[in-house]
């Protein structure tokens, strides 16, 4: 059995998602480390970060700051779209 090598790492994050991230990890059964080892773990193996990420067209970035600034929103609830859902299907 080959017993690698730990190392302490320091990495600024952004608290709020951090204390997200931990509470799926926990309900996972894995700490913050084990995480970012499987991570790494993926991005090694598949020579590139494990999932797609794309640069936004100029409409989405034009959602996207109209979504943080509040323009075009309205309120909603689940309920909502899960009849709307239903009428589609």
């Amino acid at each position: 059995m080959v017993i690698s090598a730990k190392e302490t790492t320091s990495m600024k994050l952004d608290r709020e998602v951090k204390e997200k991230a931990k509470k799926v990890f926990k309900e996972l059964g894995l700490t913050m480390g084990e995480a970012v080892n499987i991570f790494l773990s993926q991005v090694a193996l598949q020579k590139g970060l494990p999932f797609e990420v794309k640069i936004p067209n100029d409409k989405t970035k034009q959602a996207i700051e109209d979504a943080r600034q509040g323009v075009n929103m309205e309120a909603s609830d689940i309920n909502f779209l899960s009849k709307n859902s239903e009428r589609q299907n």
